[in-house]
């Protein structure tokens, strides 16, 4: 991480009206670290902009991590606060890339509005699509920023593109230009004549908007009288915190023009902490949902949503939704039950920490010395709330990787352990046959960063292997089994008998193994029970088609015997382990691949290629649509296909398609892929039995 410097602030008591928590979320080059970069300008954060990729290597505040300033793409939510007309900004600048959309979604949770940047030259871009249904899935209310150049639009361009002088402001009708160097000075002039009558006609667009949400707009616009400023914002407000209608800004933020008024609409019409509801789960109830009220009288309800190892130990950010802290403070992790004293409390402004002494509800902050883990609820100990778990999802491809030199093994250690602990998608685990390490992500790209940051931050060059697709076995169908296992050895012997049946867990069924204690009749010991289902367990680990983990299996156990001597919970194990594998094939079992839901966005003309070259890939076309000469296809690809598929696709769309790929789903693969893998299997373990 870049230095971090410490900055003592006085606390000030934020007016929770006054108070909004957003995010930027966007596409990857939508100019979304340039707008924050501008935003902290304005509001007077910083005194100096720096553009994307500088020749400097300085880069923007934002992107603080090394690696970001060199790839121009940002990774991590940084967390940043401002100040504006009055109003408290804490803004969180999320990453574009669909591959740390884990990142996203922690930062959309914490959030109580966002500004989705799109980009005006390429369209709305299949990422912004995968933000915006994320927003949905959290029911962030929005606004938009259409950078670089029909929802509502809040304010239209006077000249396009490289003529882009300004913006009409269509709530107060005026034109607004941006004077200074760096577009700081505001200018209010009236609308050039030539676009009145555009802007006329956008604004009985907007009213015509807001009357399908608001009766009183609605009596006034049939009635033609006049409509007040105010009651048009409060309309438009409403109708964007109730997820109805979308507020577009127009402006350019490389060329500082339009920043300003997005500001306003910040304060306009996204919701302050009062305004979004909130739960958390009971605990003490059977997880009953309880609404959470941002006041700081009642008890205090808090989420960790990220965590970062700074070099002053773990720095772990938090949304306060209830309730208030103080440093000294002791507080209660819901997870583990272990009570802490928050040793300090700090504002992040990108990687600068200012001191403060006390936080309140509703607004987002950092500790430091604090263990836990991203998720984590703390109370003041009078609740015992939990915050619904974020969606985490499975990660779908694995590399195997080793430091170069045994001498930066300690620091390669040091780094998994870190990134395990920062990002729940990101995965390590040894392969007890070959001893690699295998860490485990969502997509290429996520791994390469991993890897590009061990070799930064550790200075530990890695060996990697190629990129493997994780695979899964389960049964089709349920097997008997009867298995005794016996030792005779000089004294105690092992004796073991268990008997029942596997089957397919029924597809409603959310868990991927069940156990199900049917013994009556105490022919096996009940002490011994635990042993069984470890065993079992620990078979499933691995199948014995592709040796891959199997799953989606309940195991019934309905019979047994016990020696009075020869028993023990060793032979009780090793005697269920004995009974999977004896019963496995008879179980008809099946290779599972991951399945990826893929989104192409390419111009229309180049519809038929793209079609072609997902069905080469075993992909089902599931839909197409076409908007603004761009066509976007869904798709459900295997992702064991989609290895160099960006290139490919680059290729064939002359560098303009783009796509985005989420884990969907296990499905079966073909028969013939299935022998294929087995003999493949077979073979090397065959040679590794030599």
């Amino acid at each position: 991480m870049g230095t971090m410097t410490a900055v003592a602030e006085p606390t000030v008591g934020v007016d929770i009206a006054r108070l909004r928590n957003i995010g930027i979320s966007a596409h990857i080059d939508s100019g979304k670290t340039t707008l924050s970069e501008r935003i902290l300008y304005y509001t007077g954060r910083i005194h100096r902009i720096v553009e994307v990729r500088s020749k400097d290597g300085a880069g923007p505040t934002m992107d603080s991590m090394d690696l970001e300033r060199e790839k121009g793409i940002t990774i991590q939510s940084a967390a940043t606060y401002c100040q504006w007309k009055g109003y408290h900004i804490n803004l969180i600048d999320t990453p574009g890339h669909v591959d740390f959309t884990v990142e996203v979604e922690r930062a959309l949770r914490v959030l109580d509005g966002a500004i989705l940047v799109l980009c005006g030259v390429a369209g709305v871009q299949s990422q912004s699509i995968t933000v915006d249904r994320q927003m949905r899935r959290y029911n962030v209310p929005r606004i938009a920023f259409i950078n670089k150049l029909d929802p509502v639009m809040i304010n239209i361009p006077i000249g396009h593109e490289d003529q882009f002088r300004g913006v009409v402001d269509l709530i107060h009708m005026k034109a607004l230009y941006f004077d200074g160097d760096n577009g700081e000075f505001v200018r209010e002039e009236d609308i050039p004549s030539d676009m009145l009558a555009t802007a006329q006609e956008y604004r009985a667009k907007l009213i015509e908007k807001a009357a399908d949400f608001d009766d009183a707009i609605a009596e006034k616009y049939l009635a033609e009288e006049e409509i007040s400023t105010d009651e048009l914002i409060a309309a438009i407000r409403k109708a964007t915190i109730a997820l109805k209608v979308t507020p577009v800004f127009v402006g350019t933020a490389k060329q500082n023009k339009g920043v300003q008024p997005l500001l306003d609409g910040v304060c306009m019409f996204l919701p302050n902490p009062f305004e979004v509801e909130n739960y958390a789960l009971d605990r003490d109830r059977n997880e009953e949902r309880v609404s959470l009220v941002p006041d700081p009288e009642r008890p205090l309800v808090a989420l960790a949503f990220k965590l970062e190892d700074g070099r002053y130990g773990q720095l772990t950010y938090m949304r306060l939704y209830q309730g208030r802290v103080r440093k000294g403070d002791v507080i209660v992790n819901n997870a583990t039950g272990k009570k802490i004293k928050v040793p300090r409390l700090v504002r992040m402004h990108a990687s600068e920490m200012h001191d403060i002494e006390e936080a309140l509800a509703g607004d987002i902050v950092a500790m430091f010395g604090v263990d836990c883990a991203t998720g984590d609820t703390f109370t003041d100990g009078s609740v015992n709330y939990t915050m619904t778990s974020m969606f985490v999802p499975e990660p779908v491809i694995e590399l195997a990787v080793s430091p170069k030199d045994k001498a930066s093994l300690a620091n390669f250690s040091k780094a998994l352990n870190r990134f395990t602990k920062e990002d729940p998608t990101f995965r390590v685990y040894r392969d007890e046959e070959t001893g690699e390490t295998i860490i485990r992500g969502m997509g290429e790209l996520h791994l390469e960063i991993y890897i590009e940051r061990i070799k930064r931050e550790y200075n530990c060059e890695v060996v990697v292997g190629r990129p493997k697709v994780a695979f899964r076995e389960t049964i089709t169908k349920r097997a008997e089994f009867n298995y005794t296992h016996k030792k005779q050895t000089g004294g105690a012997g092992q004796f073991a008998r268990v008997a029942g049946y596997i089957e397919p867990l029924e597809a409603d069924n959310p868990s991927n193994y069940e156990f199900v204690d049917a013994i009556v009749g105490g022919v096996i010991a009940r002490e011994f029970i635990p042993a069984c289902d470890e065993g079992f367990q620990e078979q499933l680990k691995e199948g014995m088609l592709i040796g891959q983990p199997v799953q989606r299996v309940r195991v019934v156990l309905n019979d047994g015997s016990t020696h009075p001597v020869d028993s023990s919970e060793m032979a009780f194990k090793t005697a269920a382990k004995a009974a999977i594998r004896e019963c496995y094939m008879r179980a008809a079992p099946v290779v599972l691949e991951p399945i990826m839901k893929l989104e192409v966005s390419a111009p229309e003309e180049f519809q038929g290629v793209v079609i072609g070259q997902i069905n080469q890939r075993r992909g089902v076309i599931i839909g197409t649509e076409s908007e603004a000469g761009y066509v976007v296809i869904t798709a459900e690809v295997p992702l064991q296909e989609m290895f160099g598929y960006s290139t490919d696709l680059r290729s064939v769309t002359q560098g303009k398609g783009e796509f985005t790929m989420e884990f969907l789903k296990y499905a079966q693969v073909p028969r013939a892929v299935q022998e294929e893998m087995v003999r493949e299997y077979q073979k090397k373990r065959a040679e590794g039995n030599k």
